[in-house]
Parts: C-alpha cells; sequence; structure tokens
C-alpha cells in the first residue's frame, strides 16, 4: 500500500513534518483561540504573477509545464511553447484596445486556452473577471456592469448569446470573443504587428499591489460581490501552499508530480492551483467536466499523481464502487469493505501519529482481501498512480476519508473562500487528521471569535469588495476577515468547521442546530441528491430530500423494476423511503438525540441553477429552498 508506505518514510524523514510550526495562543481558561503559521515563501515584493510564463520560459524552456488534450491524447506543452501563446493572445488584446487596469471576463469551462488568457490578461496589464460557464443572461449582466469589463471571451456560440442577451441594454456591450470560434487565433492575428516589447512594457509596469482579478461570489444569499485580489494575494497563496506540500510529495513518493484540473476556473481554488502548480512546474492537464462518468476515463489517460476536488467528487466515486458491486450481487461485501476500510484507516492513522498500536493481524489480512477485491480497483478509476487528494469547498465525511485513506489514497482536506484566495488552512502533509480541515496555510493566522465566529489574517486575505464599501466594512475587522463560517481549534491548532453563523437554526426547545454537519453526511450517503435541514423556530429538526438520479436508476435496475418509474410514484415508494432513512441514521449518528432530524420529506425535482436553488459553484440558496418548497415543510410539522 503506498500510503502506509510513505507515511513509513514520513516518520525516518523528521525534518519534513518540522518545516512548519504553529504557534497557538490560549485565552485566560487554556482554550485555543488562535493559531498562527509562520511563511515558508517570502512576500513578493517586485513583479507579478504575470512574470511566470517567461520566468519559465527563460529558466527551462523545454521544459513541460501543460499537457493539451487532443483527439489523440494528451499534447506536451513547453515552457517555451505556454510563453508564446500568452505573448501572442496578449498582444491581440493590447491591439484590441485594452489599457492597463483594463478588464476582460472571461466565460468558459475549465480547457487551456482559459489558462493562456488568464496570464495573456495580466501580462497586457489588465484584470481578469471569470464567469461561470452555466450563468445566467440576468448574472452575466450583473457581473459584466458591476465589473466594468469593455471585453468577454466566452468558450461557446450559446455562451456568447448569453453575453449579447444580458448585456444587449448596456450602453456600451462589451465586445466579444468565442473560444470555439477561433477567439485566440483572432486575437494572435490582431496582434501580430506589434513588437513583444509592447507586452513587456505593460507586464513590467506591474507591481504586488496590482489588482490581478475581480472574483465573484457565489452568490449564496444575494448579488454576487466582486472579490478584489491583487497579484501579492494570488502570490501569497500560490508560493505558501506549494512550498508547504510539493517538496514533501517529492521527497516521500519519489513521484514526479502531475494534477489533471477539472474544477471550474471560474472558482478561485481552480484558478490558485493552476498558478502554484507553473510555480513549480508541476504539469497540468485541463478537463471541462466534474462529472465522474465523464471525467474517469480522463483520469486513467492522464493518470495524476495528485487531484484537487470537492466532496462531491469523491462521494460519486465510492457511490459508483457500490453500484458496481450490487450490480454483480456483491453489495454487501463492498459494505464489509467499507467498514474494514474505516476501522483499518482509523488504526493505521492512530499508529502513524503516536495515539494508537495500530491495526491488528486480522485486520491486516482483511485489509489485504479487500485491496485485491474493492480498494485497488478505486485507484484503478483515479487512473492508477495517485497517491494524494485535496477536497475543499465543504467538509468531507470523516469516513469517507478514512474508506480512501485505506485505498492507497490520503485525503487532505482544507478551508477558504474567494476572500481569502482559496485556502487558509489545509492538513499539512504527515500530519493527517481527516474531520478537520488543518492548520493555518503557511504566512496565514486562524482565530476565533468569542461567538465562535472564524477569522482569517495574512497576505492572502482580499482587500476590498468591488464597488461594496459597506460589505467590506461589515467583514474586514482590524485586518481580520470575518468568514461567517463557525468553528474551533484543537490544541494543535487544527480548524473544525461547524456550521454558518447564518444558517443556524433555533428550535422551540431552545436547542441551536447547525445545519452543516447534518446535510454533509445525508448528502454522502445514496440516494440522496441534495438536502436542506429545516426546523428554525420549530419543535424539532427536519430535512427536505432530493433523489439522485443516477442512485435512483441503479436502485430500480437492482430490483428489476422498471427504470422509468416516475419521480411522483418513487417519492412514496416506502422501500426507497427506506433506503433514504439508512441515510437519515447515518446523519443522525453526529449529533445529539435534540439536534437530530426527526422527519424527512422526499421533494420532487433537483435544486440546480436554472430553476434558482443552486449557485454556479454547487452551493444550495438556503433561503430560496425553503421559499419555493414552504408547502411541503409545514406539512412536514403537520404529521
Amino acid at each position: 500500500m503506498g500510503v502506509r508506505k510513505d507515511l513509513k518514510r514520513a516518520g525516518q524523514r523528521a525534518d519534513l513534518a518540522a518545516r512548519t510550526r504553529v504557534e497557538i495562543v490560549r485565552d485566560e481558561h487554556g482554550v485555543v483561540r488562535e493559531a498562527r503559521t509562520p511563511a515558508l515563501a517570502p512576500d513578493r515584493t517586485t513583479g507579478s504573477t504575470a512574470d511566470l510564463p517567461f520566468i519559465n520560459a527563460a529558466e527551462e524552456p523545454d521544459a513541460v509545464v501543460l499537457r493539451r488534450r487532443t483527439d489523440g491524447g494528451w499534447r506536451p506543452v513547453t515552457a517555451a511553447a505556454f510563453a508564446r501563446d500568452v505573448m501572442d493572445t496578449a498582444k491581440g488584446l493590447l491591439a484590441a484596445g485594452l489599457e492597463p487596469g483594463g478588464r476582460v471576463a472571461v466565460m468558459s469551462r475549465t480547457r487551456y486556452e482559459w489558462t493562456v488568457l488568464d496570464f495573456a490578461i495580466w501580462a497586457a496589464g489588465g484584470q481578469s473577471v471569470p464567469i461561470y460557464a452555466t450563468s445566467s443572461a440576468e448574472q452575466v449582466e450583473w457581473i459584466v456592469r458591476d465589473s466594468g469589463a469593455r471585453y468577454v471571451v466566452t468558450e461557446t456560440e450559446a455562451n456568447t448569446a448569453t453575453v449579447v442577451a444580458g448585456t444587449a441594454r448596456h450602453a456600451e456591450p462589451p465586445r466579444v470573443w468565442t473560444l470555439d470560434a477561433g477567439a485566440v487565433e483572432d486575437l494572435t492575428t490582431l496582434g501580430r504587428d506589434l513588437p513583444d516589447e509592447e507586452v513587456r512594457k505593460r507586464r513590467t509596469a506591474l507591481t504586488p499591489d496590482t489588482v490581478a482579478t475581480l472574483c465573484y461570489t457565489s452568490g449564496t444569499t444575494g448579488r454576487p460581490k466582486g472579490c478584489v485580489l491583487t497579484h501579492a494575494n494570488l502570490h501569497a497563496e500560490a508560493a505558501n501552499t506549494i512550498e508547504l506540500l510539493h517538496p514533501v510529495f517529492q521527497a516521500v513518493t519519489g513521484q514526479t508530480a502531475s494534477t489533471l484540473l477539472f474544477l471550474p476556473l471560474a472558482h478561485i481554488m481552480g484558478r490558485t492551483l493552476q498558478i502554484a502548480c507553473l510555480m513549480a512546474r508541476i504539469e497540468i492537464g485541463h478537463f471541462p467536466s466534474v462529472k465522474p462518468d465523464e471525467l474517469r476515463p480522463a483520469l486513467k489517460e492522464f493518470r495524476p499523481t495528485f487531484l484537487v476536488g470537492v466532496p462531491y467528487l469523491f462521494e460519486r466515486i465510492h457511490d459508483t464502487g457500490r453500484a458496481t458491486a450490487e450490480k454483480i450481487g456483491r453489495g454487501a461485501s463492498f459494505d464489509r469493505a467499507d467498514r474494514i476500510a474505516v476501522r483499518f484507516g482509523e488504526a493505521y492513522l492512530n499508529k502513524f501519529l503516536g495515539t494508537g498500536k495500530g491495526p491488528g493481524p486480522g485486520l491486516y489480512a482483511a485489509w489485504a482481501l479487500y485491496d485485491l477485491l474493492v480498494y485497488r480497483r478505486v485507484r484503478t478509476e483515479l487512473g492508477g498512480r495517485m497517491r494524494y487528494a485535496i477536497s475543499g469547498g465543504s467538509p468531507l465525511d470523516r469516513n469517507l476519508n478514512l474508506f480512501f485513506y485505506a485505498a492507497g489514497i490520503i485525503v487532505y482536506e482544507g478551508y477558504g473562500l474567494t476572500e481569502t484566495t482559496a485556502a487558509a488552512t489545509i492538513v499539512p502533509p504527515l500530519k493527517p487528521r481527516p474531520g478537520t480541515v488543518g492548520q493555518p496555510v503557511p504566512g496565514a493566522a486562524v482565530r476565533i471569535a468569542d461567538d465562535g465566529e472564524v477569522l482569517i489574517k495574512g497576505g492572502l486575505v482580499f482587500g476590498a469588495y468591488w464597488n461594496n464599501p459597506a460589505a467590506t466594512d461589515a467583514v474586514l475587522r482590524d485586518d481580520w476577515f470575518a468568514t461567517g463560517d463557525l468553528g474551533s481549534l484543537d490544541d494543535d491548532g487544527y480548524l473544525t468547521i461547524t456550521g454558518r453563523k447564518k444558517d443556524i437554526l433555533v428550535t422551540t426547545g431552545g436547542k441551536n442546530v447547525s445545519p452543516a454537519v447534518l446535510e454533509d453526511r445525508l448528502r454522502s450517503r445514496p440516494p440522496v441528491g441534495q438536502c436542506v435541514v429545516v426546523g428554525d423556530n420549530r419543535p424539532f429538526i427536519g430535512a427536505l430530500v432530493t433523489l439522485d438520479p443516477e442512485a435512483v436508476a441503479h436502485w430500480l435496475s437492482v430490483r428489476k423494476l422498471p427504470t422509468d418509474t416516475p419521480l411522483s410514484e418513487l417519492v412514496g415508494d416506502p422501500r426507497l423511503r427506506a433506503e433514504v432513512q439508512k441515510a437519515v441514521d447515518y446523519a443522525n449518528e453526529a449529533v445529539s438525540r435534540a439536534e437530530s432530524i426527526r422527519a424527512f420529506t422526499l421533494v420532487e425535482g433537483a435544486f440546480t441553477e436554472d430553476n434558482g436553488l443552486l449557485t454556479p459553484s454547487l452551493k444550495v440558496k438556503r433561503h430560496a429552498v425553503t421559499a419555493a418548497y414552504a408547502r411541503e415543510i409545514e406539512a412536514l410539522y403537520r404529521k
């Protein structure tokens, strides 16, 4: 098992684990109130992120820094070739009239050209404004108008139509190029007669304090806000994260690192990941979908050594494994493998961390059997070389984390927001602690306020919301960013997120309940699709639950029932409700009886972007859901 060997080697390399030391601050009662991690990378004093492609091309022009997906596989892109693409595109933007500080919006799924555009916009002295490819005309209209973007690059003709429709009433609609219609080639042609020196002048005029991007929040409670992020913010995040992780992984595994980037580049996590990889010259491939059925073939082709994803990906890989086992009559065997994985992972981590004896002979034997039958298949589905993954966006179920650990993959959790330029905390390498989101990223500090709110400070914290000083003043207090999340720090400075301040439910019995813990666990078990826990000013906690179409189709096929059975019939099927009840019981294991889900209702349909119940980053709009399903909630409490 690669993970066990890695941890064993790590135990022999105390110097690796000691590279970061967290400083702890306690209050008068001995409770940990603050954790600080000294920076590993020095602050940038000159230049900008725009320099990266050109530094790589000058220092190691033949190094493969990216791989571009083609019909024939993954074509290598050298540092010199990437810098040339960035330069040619930047000249096109200059020829089109982009002024220093001008803003260019990019509305596209994850692909090579997005990365070229990001660096080209910076090299031309501009600021990038990412827009999710799934955004509506209304959302596009707001972001383009609020940011003042005069140029938009879209991926498809459908995206272009959305931009045109959304900005039709603008006094000066933006100029639009479409990637599928040759946008990069058109820009290259447009700037062909400009000398490279014009771009160099723009690029060298940038400083760390220059604004790099306006990255809009997901808008779960209102209109998205534009986070003003500088080149210094991007550097603080990317440089410290890569300095924390890459030397350790490389030294312990001996692998040449590579990753397949499938997170939307409209999300700050995807963009800082690619900046960090280019800093370390880690090979990156791009893939436009996070859907497991579409992603798995690409993982097998690309064979990454690590991934950065969201809990949804790991949940679906696990669920797919169980569904496959059920189809061949081995569902019970998979369930046993799942239980063994959790026990084995827990025992081995306890041994590594010095808090337990480790797995006994019987548990080792059981693990070896299921490694042959189940776990190795999980590794194969992920390309066969993957040893590490980073999960962010929301908490990953602890048992699911342990399952992947037993399968040979350590999943390190992190926590952050757009306002913190992605990760503000991450579980440090060689110090895994499932169930937490780690310690402060080097150069950052985390404080717990008196009311339990998580505050963050450091070079990765944004400077302002664009055109919104009132919102800025509400969250930035003496250089500390108030996240709106609730959490706690343990004695070693590991952060655990317990919920959102605004989401806390108070029952009529006076019990304060954080819905996040219940929702994360409930959503991690099939056939649950999405869910919202309710109960504010109610006698008990309830839940609205949607069904995952793939899980339902599998459930029907295993029972030899018609796969076209209408959902309206299924929501009342006692057999299916019993499956959902198992997921509810699993969620309730994490809380007291007073906080547990006493009743649930299955609702038809799904929470989607199209019906306004999900944000483009797939976060549930809680208030919109409770308004849309007000009658169902009332009925829940009349039973």
